[in-house]
Formats: structure tokens, sequence, C-alpha cells
């Protein structure tokens, strides 16, 4: 049944006094929340080239001290939603950060969980819950929800790198907030974990929810070249997960590592969530099924809507591609939402 009632179907006299007790008929509207077959998506295939966006960025170094802004960050935002609401996909933030030599950015908290993904330059460090994590190109690090986290810089160079949130999900549940602290004291960062080994649970132990938050590139990158020997497999990727548990890094996004062998094509499957892909090292051909075809060079970054197949491309014949990617599969999966077509 397709012809629904229009709201400018009832009488005025009938809308007024739906609306004088906060009361919306539903079925004008019914066809727009309920779409046949497939969501309506207002994310749009979005790309954002680092080249153009990076002198904006040092430019905001030279316009706005630390001290005024905080975090000084430019918001890779989707037209799809709209400029103002700040966000690349329904859940996903995503923003540009510079930190320059000798600035402190200072700590605070919030409800949000974040991620870094380091872009460029070195000597820069994020402090999170107390541990001092340096920050190198390509390295993973995590500031979940609640804990304290600030953002030092004793190089001689600019230092940029991709922030990831899930602050629009956040926002829309009215959960958001953050508060400020001071200088954080430092401790050494948790060992790593890997090879397959986890804590033993033999007693009771106060586990840290998030036992590892620096992920650095170098073993990632090894780990890729690696699982790529297996000429088998045509997916390399591997995700950033908690070493304790083997769940998500974080609760509502999900991240991994993805490697395109020279030459190599890979057709990924129409999913639910949306999905950001960033290049770490190489150049990546991007097609968004219907609606884009982006080039990326390094440090681009493009985004594409759920529902949708995604075709990546590495034109190289001579050299790997190495991207991060970011996703909103963690929630859907919570939710129950999840689906691949």
């Amino acid at each position: 049944m397709d012809a629904l009632g229009r709201l400018e179907d009832l009488p005025q006299d009938y809308r007024d006094a739906l609306s004088a007790q906060n009361l919306v008929p539903l079925w004008p509207s019914l066809r727009a929340l309920l779409p046949p077959h497939r969501p309506a998506a207002q994310t749009r295939a979005t790309l954002w080239r680092y080249q153009g966006l990076r002198p904006l960025l040092l430019r905001a170094g030279e316009l706005t001290p630390i001290e005024r802004a905080e975090r000084r960050v430019l918001v890779l935002a989707n037209p799809g939603h709209g400029l103002e609401k700040m966000q690349a996909s329904p859940a996903i933030y995503l923003g540009m950060q510079l930190l320059l030599p000798g600035e402190w950015a200072p700590a605070h908290r919030h409800t949000p969980n974040a991620v870094r993904m380091v872009v460029e330059g070195t000597g820069a460090h994020t402090t999170v819950d107390g541990q001092k994590l340096p920050m190198e190109r390509g390295d993973l690090i995590l500031t979940p929800t609640g804990l304290w986290h600030e953002h030092g810089h004793d190089g001689t160079e600019p230092v940029v790198w991709l922030d990831v949130l899930d602050l629009p999900v956040v926002v829309y549940l009215e959960a958001s907030y953050h508060v400020n602290g001071s200088r954080q004291p430092q401790r050494a960062p948790a060992p790593a974990l890997g090879g397959g080994l986890r804590p033993m649970r033999f007693f009771e132990r106060a586990a840290h929810p998030y036992p590892l938050l620096r992920y650095p590139w170098r073993e990632a990158r090894a780990a890729l070249e690696a699982l790529a020997a297996d000429a088998e497999r045509e997916c390399v990727q591997l995700a950033y997960l908690n070493p304790e548990t083997g769940a998500d890094a974080l609760q509502i996004l999900g991240f991994s590592a993805l490697m395109l062998r020279p030459g190599q094509m890979l057709a990924l499957p129409a999913r639910s969530p949306a999905a950001v892909f960033h290049v770490i090292e190489g150049n990546a051909d991007v097609h968004v099924d219907g609606q884009a075809d982006f080039v990326l060079g390094e440090a681009d970054t493009c985004c594409a809507p759920g529902y949708t197949a995604v075709r990546l491309a590495n034109r190289s014949a001579t050299r790997p591609a190495f991207l991060f990617v970011a996703d909103e599969s963690p929630l859907h999966r919570k939710l129950g939402l999840y689906e691949e077509r």
C-alpha cells in the first residue's frame, strides 16, 4: 500500500488540535521513516584531500593559538548531513588536528570515544589515563570514554592526526559532555600483549577495560605483510581489538588496517554500516557503487554510506597500499541491525 494520506489532506483545524497537544499523525511520514527495501541515506560518498586541507590547517595554527582553541581541529563534514552537523556519517565524526612544537593541549575527559590516527610529524605524545604514548605516523591511539587525555609536543615540526569519534551518536543520545582537568602524573604504558596471548583469570584481578591504548603502526604493518604472504588470502585486513577480550577496541566504532597488494582490486560487500577509508601509505582508487570514484593519495580520507558496495584498487604494480578503516559495525551488531548484501 503506497498511496498513503498526506498531512495537507487533513483539515487545518484538526492539524491545529493535534499540534496543541504535541501529537503528530504517523501515516503521512510513514514511508520516510520506513522506506521500502533499503534505508534512505543522508550520508554521501565524500572525499577530503589532505593536500587541500593541510595549508588551511597550518594557517589555523597561525590564526588561533592553542590557548584559544583547546583542540585545533578542522572537521571533515559530510555535505549530505549539512556542514553544520559536523559529522561524516550517522555515527562517525572526523577531524584533522594540529599540534605545533612546544604546545600543550590541556587535559580533559568526555563521554564520546575517540581514536587518533597519526598522519605526519614526530615529537608529539598523548597522555591517556596517565600513560604517555608517543605519536608516530600510522599509530592508532585510543582515548576511550571517560578517560583523561592531553596532548603535548616536544619536537620541532608540526604534528597532524586524524580524530575519529562516535560523537554524532552520543550527541543524539543527549549524553555528550566534557570535564576539564589538570596535567596528569605520567606513568609507563602498559605492556603490549601479542602472539595470541592474554592474561589468565584463575584469580580475580582489577582488569582495565582498555588494556592497550596505543597500536604502533610498525607492528600492524609487519603483521599485514606477513598475512599477505598467504597467496590464497584475498582480503589482507586486521582488526584493532582489545587484547584481553578479543572484542572491538572500542564499543561503538570499529577500526582496522587493510593492505592492498601491488595491482590488487578488492570488492567489498554492501554492508549496513557506513565506512571511512584513510590512506596511510601508497595510493588507492575507491569506487562507491552508484555514487563516486575517488583517487586517494597518502593521507587522503573518504567516506562511503552504508548499504553500498565499495571496490578498492591499488594502481601501483610495485608498491602495496595501506589503509586505515573506521566503520559503524560494532554499533550495528549490538543493535541487531548489521547485515551484508
